[in-house]
């Protein structure tokens, strides 16, 4: 059952876009909005028991955010949701940043390329190149794993996936927060859920979708990884919100990793809405970030990392 903060944010959220911002606004004039957002709400940037640096991996703006205790070895490589059009590591690093002091994980977040100035596979290239940074650095792919929201979380998927078919060595495990899996839209909670989910529209996805693919087929199995192989990846671990026009492409995907053979945790949360984690005074939210760090901290042989994510 959610919890009565859940409620509230819900009718919070339904009144906010209600008067909501022209999905149809140019992405870039968007971003600047979200980043302002971002530092006014999360402390300026602030993170508690840790610290931001900024970095350069192979050409691509970054940031680490590493916490006051981590494991030295384990790594956590986040990619960022937006709908593969806005966001930044800013606007993720009070999500992030709880996520990696919890598991007591360095987490480098990138700021990869965005559409529609760079559709696909511009993210997808990226997000290859800063994976194989870490590798060049000597770091064990055992050590590393790979969370990604949302367009972030199909993006974590397209790159385990571009990783197998290539041959390189896989990272020892994947969270997915809300992943968009098909861009197709071919799930039927894109209308059982339209009235449900206050975060996100499928007028906005939509459109997202097309400043991203620009002439790709929706089911590329890159862009989309529900059309993707998926034997051979590693374990996947996803939450997504009951509420969400989502939540098929996190229930179908379970079942088609499962078949493959793929070690699969799926826990759909109750009433709650696209990347609810974001919300941190939701006790849903608290409690979804401590099972997510678990499980990186787990695969990354970070046995620090649990004393934290029981905080």
């Amino acid at each position: 059952m959610a919890s009565i903060r859940s409620v509230l944010l819900d009718r919070i959220l339904r009144i906010l876009t209600a008067r909501r911002l022209d999905p149809h606004m140019d992405p870039r004039i968007l971003r600047a909005k979200l980043d302002r957002l971002a530092l006014r709400f999360g402390g300026k940037g602030r993170i508690a028991r840790g610290h931001v640096e900024a970095a350069d991996i192979a050409g691509i703006p970054a940031e680490w955010i590493i916490p006051d205790r981590e494991n030295q070895e384990g790594i956590l490589l986040y990619l960022h949701g937006g709908g593969y059009t806005v966001c930044s590591p800013k606007t993720h690093r009070s999500l992030v940043a709880d996520i990696a002091v919890k598991a007591g994980l360095r987490a480098l977040v990138i700021d990869y390329r965005l559409a529609p100035e760079h559709p696909f596979p511009a993210a997808v290239e990226d997000a290859c190149k800063a994976y194989r940074w870490l590798l060049a650095q000597g770091i064990d792919p055992a050590h590393i794993t790979v969370a990604g929201d949302s367009a972030g979380g199909g993006l974590t998927l397209a790159l385990l996936i571009s990783l197998r078919d290539a041959g390189d060595p896989l990272p020892a495990g994947a969270a997915l927060l809300s992943p968009w899996t098909d861009l197709a839209m071919s799930g039927w909670t894109h209308v059982t859920h339209a009235r449900r989910d206050p975060m996100l529209s499928v007028e906005g996805a939509l459109l997202a979708a097309r400043h991203y693919l620009q002439g790709t087929s929706p089911t590329d199995p890159l862009a989309s990884p529900l059309y993707a192989r998926l034997d051979g990846l590693p374990p996947l671990f996803i939450h997504v919100g009951g509420n969400e026009i989502l939540l098929d492409d996190s229930v179908r995907l379970a079942g088609l990793a499962r078949a493959a053979g793929v070690p699969v945790e799926l826990k759909v949360w109750p009433g709650l809405p696209h990347v609810f984690q974001a919300f941190a005074f939701l006790p849903e939210a608290r409690a979804s970030r401590a099972e997510i760090a678990v499980f990186l901290a787990g695969r990354a042989g970070a046995a620090t990392g649990l004393f934290h994510a029981a905080d």
